[in-house]
């Protein structure tokens, strides 16, 4: 059975295709390579043990996409193409408005030309801007997002949700994603921010092994228990999982719309972060104090019941774990050629 990951060779995108494959699925990648680069598909071909289908196209681009659908008639999609850094899309919110929500339009334009049975979206905890109280639950009202890409995501589940509404032979699964974090405990795949990374942990880990001098931790003056930001850190590989068993989900049950948060459900704060890769990597890291970002909300961590009880789904890895993976893949970058940006503070 075939299922169209857009966005698929990004990081959540490219350990989903794994969980897909170690399931009986067929992921058939679409990526444009702006956030990830061609040697992750020959690498997700390494753990997998066999030749993955990939095309090098927009997702905004309609007559590609009519023909890749053609060509190759998934009855899935799981959609992760996306830009996905709050304080960028604060300073540039129109790439997020284009590639965010006009390109999902142009994709759903044509996406009738396959028969797919489920959709799955990659959505994200920020739909909540900052809630009324925590751990979050999937009822909690929308509020105002505190950011561009946040909008995006609350605009993208409102057009989703009138489309399938129209599609009575099709599901759609809404994911609420908290902080993806991790690797593949292999180490050939991974987080890979193409210059400065925006996300907390790559920059950890490129502080810890030199390619930035300095990490610098955005406000110490929260109301939390250290001042510091607390977040929801979830694996990708427990990520991708949920994906599939949406996905499953959804082929079994047509007709219907479900919304899940996706998370550990206990909150970190970046400091806690910050102790946990000092402990298994062994490393000293060379952090201070800045300003407040743009964009940040303080605190939020998920409440999991839901998808634990409608998916039979969980977390597996610890934060622990989560860090020493994301640092192996690290030190394997190094073996790789990608468009990583010069030393700089």
């Amino acid at each position: 059975m075939k299922i169209l990951l857009t966005g698929g060779a990004g990081f959540i995108g490219s350990h989903t295709a794994v969980a897909l494959i170690e399931n009986g699925f067929e992921p058939i990648i679409v990526d444009d390579f702006r956030n990830s680069e061609p040697f992750v598909i020959k690498n997700i071909e390494k753990i997998v043990g066999k030749k993955i289908t990939s095309y090098s196209s927009d997702i905004g681009n309609k007559e590609e996409v009519k023909n890749i659908l053609q060509k190759e008639n998934p009855i899935g999609v799981i959609h992760f193409a996306a830009d996905k850094a709050v304080n960028e899309s604060v300073v540039n919110p129109m790439k997020y408005y284009q590639n965010n929500v006009l390109n999902l339009i142009n994709f759903l334009e044509v996406i009738d030309i396959a028969k797919i049975n489920s959709f799955v979206f990659s959505s994200s905890c920020t739909v909540y801007g900052v809630p009324d109280k925590i751990p979050v639950k999937e009822t909690a009202s929308i509020k105002p997002a505190f950011s561009p890409y946040g909008y995006t995501k609350q605009v993208g589940e409102r057009i989703l949700n009138d489309f399938f509404k129209s599609l009575p032979s099709s599901s759609l699964t809404l994911l609420r994603y908290f902080n993806p974090i991790g690797a593949h405990p292999s180490g050939l795949i991974g987080e890979l921010p193409i210059g400065v990374p925006s996300n907390l942990v790559p920059y950890i880990t490129q502080t810890a092994i030199g390619k930035r001098k300095k990490l610098t931790v955005f406000g110490k003056d929260y109301d939390t228990k250290d001042g510091t930001c607390i977040r929801d850190y979830i694996h990708v590989v427990d990520l991708a999982n949920a994906h599939v068993a949406s996905l499953k989900k959804g082929l079994e049950s047509k007709d219907s719309i479900k919304v899940f948060n996706v998370g550990t459900g206990k909150g970190a704060s970046v400091l806690d972060v910050i102790t946990a890769f000092e402990k298994v990597s062994k490393h000293d890291l060379n952090y201070g104090f800045g300003p407040r970002r743009a964009g940040d909300v303080p605190k939020i961590y998920s409440d999991n019941t839901l998808i634990k009880h409608e998916l039979d789904w969980d977390a597996k890895f610890s934060l622990e774990d989560c860090l020493e993976h994301s640092w192996n893949w690290e030190k394997n970058l190094i073996k790789f050629k990608y468009k990583s940006a010069k030393k700089q503070d």
